[in-house]
């Protein structure tokens, strides 16, 4: 039996013996009864690692890898997003050439992709409406000819710079009428990123959706569907209820994924979510089951997932990047535990120490041999005997 050591609160050290992997009936074909993608994180070179500028610390073919592992899954793969540390870690020259690569291997293996792009290029903190315009254009442009669909990522520029509803109208109009290919937008909430407070010209987030409908709804043709990351199960219902035929919602909400996707019976989400980075197997084995019209299957194998996930994207939810890849290395998908930028140090020892356990209770990891030698020793190097 793998037994593995790890703090508890109290500062006790407690033992625990991992149980068997689940046993999951998984699928290389992509789901037909959903649209589904997994916001994948990079990997970092663990030599090059440090809290300097980042542009040099991404480890390319492990990262490709864990793209490739999904794809492998019949997981559709979001690229270049905030699982990757867009933002926190990955500026946009390295997120296009991240985007580029990703694409290219995609076209390769029959994979599905969609890049997120933003307005992170700009050097002002507070550029004009024109120039947060230009740069949407610059990247969707970037990666449309690349191959690549795209996500319109909420952009930390325009919270800034928007006096209203109508500020975001002008640059959404102008970004989506420019797009060549239906285009995803995103709502992220400040609960992902405080900078984003006020998105769409209102703190009521009931009040924005009339301009986000009212944005999609004047460019049907150009927009596939709204990602939505608010972890407000009800306003994703509200929301999903009035979208025009045709534009879907995928849902962000990682605390809430099972219902959302499995829907009421008329309406249903989408997926596009972080934590199926982690649980990668589990949403492979769910939507075959979906697939199946087994409704009651995909929840009996995704629904136990969501007390982990909820862990991994516990407050402050912007560090949840950090379980994802704590996550993959335990599981054998990455050889060590570090993060570019410095960025695994946004969690607790007792935080990973209970990733552990909650991952262990749903049969995540595959050896439990390897993942108790990897955790014993992360932890003992730390003072954990």
């Amino acid at each position: 039996m793998s037994s593995v050591s790890l703090p508890a609160a109290d500062r006790t050290v407690t033992h625990l013996v991992l149980g068997e992997p689940a046993k999951l009936d998984v699928r290389a074909t992509p789901p037909t009864s959903r649209a589904v993608y997994a916001a994948s994180h990079v990997v970092a070179d663990p030599l090059r690692a440090s809290a300097e500028n980042a542009s040099d610390q991404i480890d390319w073919e492990a990262t490709l890898r864990l793209r490739r592992d999904l794809w492998s899954l019949g997981l559709g793969v979001a690229e270049s997003m905030d699982t990757a540390q867009r933002g926190m870690g990955l500026d946009w020259s390295a997120a296009k050439e991240l985007a580029v690569r990703t694409v290219a291997d995609a076209k390769s293996v029959g994979g599905r992709v969609v890049v997120g792009v933003g307005t992170d290029q700009l050097e002002s903190e507070r550029p004009s409406l024109a120039e947060i315009r230009d740069a949407y254009i610059e990247q969707i442009d970037a990666i449309e000819s690349s191959g690549g669909d795209v996500v319109m990522m909420a952009s930390r520029h325009l919270a800034r710079a928007a006096e209203g509803p109508d500020d975001y109208r002008t640059v959404y109009d102008a970004v989506l009428s420019a797009a060549r290919r239906p285009v995803i937008l995103h709502w992220l909430g400040t609960v992902f990123d405080p900078a984003l407070d006020g998105y769409w010209g209102a703190e009521d987030p009931s009040v924005a959706m009339d301009t986000v409908v009212e944005i999609i709804a004047a460019h049907g043709d150009n927009v596939r569907g709204i990602k939505v990351s608010l972890l407000d199960q009800s306003l994703e219902i509200a929301l999903r209820l009035r979208m025009p035929a045709g534009v879907r919602v995928f849902t962000g909400d990682d605390y809430n994924y099972v219902d959302l996707i499995a829907g009421d019976g008329t309406h249903s989400s989408d997926a596009l979510l972080g934590a199926f980075a982690a649980i990668g197997p589990f949403a492979s084995a769910a939507f075959a089951r979906l697939d199946a019209d087994d409704l009651h299957g995909f929840k009996t194998v995704l629904g136990p997932t969501e007390s982990l996930s909820r862990l991994i994207f516990a407050s402050p939810t912007q560090y949840y990047k950090v379980g994802v890849a704590w996550l993959a290395y335990l599981t054998g998908k990455q050889n060590h535990f570090r993060m570019i930028g410095g960025f695994e140090t946004g969690r607790s020892l007792l935080h990973l120490a209970d990733l552990v356990r909650a991952a262990d209770a749903i049969g995540l990891f595959p050896d439990p041999d390897l993942t108790a030698d990897r955790a014993s020793a992360y932890f003992a190097v730390h003072g954990v005997n």
